[in-house]
């Protein structure tokens, strides 16, 4: 009956098999991600079958073995039927066994690195936004553009958030002997969590080629499609998390990952297809966590060839007019900025676009840059 139920409901809700079979879950959109798609399906089909065995075990009993007026035999007994004992006490251990083996499979190849990664992206995440940056790329072409700019700290990022006017606790305060000609050294700086050296303090990449969110503009993280590319996760503040449902995998995103012994970098081996994917943090960070939202934009590699050729080449231009340059939409077309006012007057936008077509029509690279 309850299988009917389930199979009536998903004829009428339209759901095709293969949505029905991810048994909720997003289609994904890399390798990785379909690993752990197939694992999820079986590891489900694994359980529904294990339940139905039981549930019909328990309506048997019900059925066939109640009781009876007039009858005041006890039932027949299966203590001490040593090879019955021994079947069911084995069977959940070999159900468990494959399961687990499955599952270090499949984790392995999910976290998988390769030393030569064709685009490796610093992610920053940050009371209430992302930062993300292009530490290295390697052009269709085999040139390699080497991108990081320079170390920082978590200060700068609230200092750029701020206008440079507010104080954190991870700015270096200057002595007032400086006013005097006095000269500042190691003890005078104090640093974060109670005096912790620069190599410690600046654990943040600052890449020449960023993309930084703000309250009024999602971040728009641009990649191409068939290659590897690595993220190196870290957070200015407090505990973020990095999730793009449709690459169906999440990490932690940790200040001073070191000193917390967590692993920053992961790896995707390639994103299947083009189109716009909305990304989020999934670690309760604050005010405005569920709207800390932003969006991958997966292209073709010539167009991301020349987006990052843009950008390299017209350092004042922002991610919009890099985008714009390609023929794709400048702003993000999965989410909208979140909203900081308390009261609005309607202008907030509502349709974002399709996902799957991020060009710009009738549009022609060599026109618009």
């Amino acid at each position: 009956m309850a299988v009917a139920l389930g199979l009536g409901a998903l004829l009428m809700s339209g759901c095709d098999a293969r949505d029905a079979m991810r048994f909720g879950w997003p289609e994904g959109v890399t390798p990785e991600a379909k690993d752990m798609e197939h694992l999820w399906t079986w590891s489900v089909i694994a359980a529904l079958v294990v339940g139905l065995l039981v549930w019909i075990a328990i309506f048997w009993t019900i059925t066939f073995h109640r009781h009876k007026d007039g009858e005041d035999e006890f039932p027949r007994q299966f203590g001490y039927n040593v090879p019955l004992e021994l079947g069911l006490t084995a069977t959940p251990f070999v159900l468990i066994a494959v399961l687990f083996y499955f599952t270090v499979v499949v984790q392995n190849d999910v976290e998988k690195k390769h030393d030569d990664p064709a685009v490796v992206v610093d992610v920053t995440a940050f009371q209430w936004n992302w930062k993300f940056g292009y530490n290295q790329v390697t052009l269709a072409n085999g040139q390699k553009l080497d991108l990081l700019d320079r170390k920082g700290n978590p200060g700068e990022i609230e200092k750029g958030a701020s206008g440079g006017v507010n104080k954190t606790p991870f700015d270096v305060q200057v002595p007032e002997k400086l006013e005097h000609g006095g000269h500042e050294t190691d003890e005078d700086k104090p640093g974060p969590a109670g005096g912790r050296d620069d190599d410690i303090r600046d654990y943040l990449n600052f890449d020449k080629v960023e993309t930084v969110g703000t309250s009024a503009e999602i971040p728009v993280l641009v990649l191409p499609v068939g290659a590897r590319i690595e993220f190196d996760v870290k957070s200015a503040d407090v505990v973020h998390s990095f999730w793009v449902p449709q690459f169906l995998f999440k990490r932690d995103v940790m200040p001073f990952p070191k000193q917390n012994h967590t692993d920053s970098r992961f790896q995707i081996s390639k994103i299947d297809r083009e189109g716009a994917f909305v990304g989020r943090c999934a670690e309760m960070c604050g005010t405005f966590h569920s709207m800390m939202n932003f969006e991958v934009r997966a292209v073709k590699r010539e167009t991301f060839d020349r987006y990052i050729q843009a950008r390299v080449n017209n350092p004042d231009w922002t991610n919009g007019q890099a985008l714009e340059s390609v023929c794709e939409q400048p702003t993000s077309v999965t989410t909208v900025p979140f909203e900081t006012r308390r009261k609005t007057n309607g202008d907030t936008p509502k349709d974002l676009g399709d996902a799957s077509k991020t060009q710009i029509a009738n549009c022609t690279m060599g026109a618009n840059g």
